[in-house]
């Protein structure tokens, strides 16, 4: 990948201005940690059993604590760090509530109120090596890899994703009693597991929908999540999708009167319990809507 800014008309590559040291990619990112990776900021070099963490966050979507990580060198294994980190986080859950909950005294957790199955380590550099990167690349591995690149006044972010041929991290892990128990733990939701079960009719409809919002605008991401599948712009849900045995539901994020609906067709659940984000939700059975669906979603996305 190449960037070019553009001068007067005239494209010229941007000059890549690599980070000295790791705290300075450190302090970028905790600064604007929300807006990087969607996550709250817990507390930086956060220490425990001799283990020093560069930047503990909690994912409010998921429920869970995510361990951030900055490496510069190269030839580290990725993952005995992350699985280590991870083992570290489930065999001391109590400590992590508390640096929680003195962090932030307004809005205290209690352990039941985590979701520890959804744990995951986050390792960021500029550059991952090729072993490094195959090394992770398990559907099933909760350890994500983001390159960094600074050029000039511009930083470019970029989530390695797993391939669609990625298998099963945990008949690898069965050789190591430490790498067992967190597989045996944590679980790593994707689309192929909440399809899994449902009949082809389901599946069929879920692509549908799912290849209607791609189509909409450039850039959404698909995050599969423990109750429905998340799709995001930047780091904000534009649209939810529980799959369902029967159909699909579908949330739109958008706080209730803010929607243009004229059909009618969305429920207000601004008042109850629910798994997705925002205040609408409807059922989907069949297709006959999506196009007025898409409509109402294209809504969050300009909103």
């Amino acid at each position: 990948m190449i960037l070019y800014k553009n001068h007067n008309g005239k494209l010229e590559p941007a000059r890549e201005k690599p980070f000295k040291i790791e705290r300075e990619l450190q302090r970028i990112f905790e600064q604007n940690l929300t807006q990087i990776m969607g996550l709250m900021m817990v507390k930086s070099e956060f220490s425990i059993k001799n283990k020093r963490i560069d930047t503990l966050a909690y994912d409010t979507e998921s429920n869970a604590f995510v361990i951030v990580e900055y490496k510069r060198e190269r030839n580290s294994s990725v993952v005995d760090q992350g699985m280590t980190y991870l083992s570290l986080m489930l065999q001391n859950k109590a400590d992590f509530v508390l640096e929680y909950n003195e962090q932030n005294p307004k809005n205290q957790l209690t352990r039941d109120k985590v979701d520890w199955s959804q744990s995951r380590v986050a390792f960021v550099a500029s550059d991952f090596t090729e072993n490094q990167i195959e090394a992770t690349n398990f559907k099933d591995i909760a350890i994500e890899l983001y390159e960094v690149k600074r050029y000039e006044d511009h930083l470019l972010v970029v989530p390695i994703k797993k391939s669609k041929s990625a298998v099963s991290v945990k008949p690898i892990t069965q050789k190591s009693k430490e790498y067992k128990s967190v597989t045996e733990e944590i679980e790593v939701y994707t689309e192929e597991r909440l399809l899994a079960g449902k009949s082809d009719e389901v599946v069929a409809l879920y692509e549908r929908y799912r290849a209607a919002i791609m189509a909409l605008v450039d850039d959404v991401e698909i995050k599969p999540q423990k109750w429905y599948v998340a799709f995001k712009k930047g780091q904000r849900n534009i649209c939810d999708i529980e799959i369902q045995r029967s159909g699909l539901k579908a949330a739109i994020n958008m706080k209730i009167g803010r929607l243009d609906d004229p059909k009618g067709i969305m429920r207000d659940v601004s008042g109850v319990g629910h798994w997705m984000n925002g205040d609408y939700e409807v059922k989907i059975s069949d297709d006959r809507n999506l196009e007025y669906i898409m409509s109402l979603v294209r809504q969050a996305v300009d909103a």
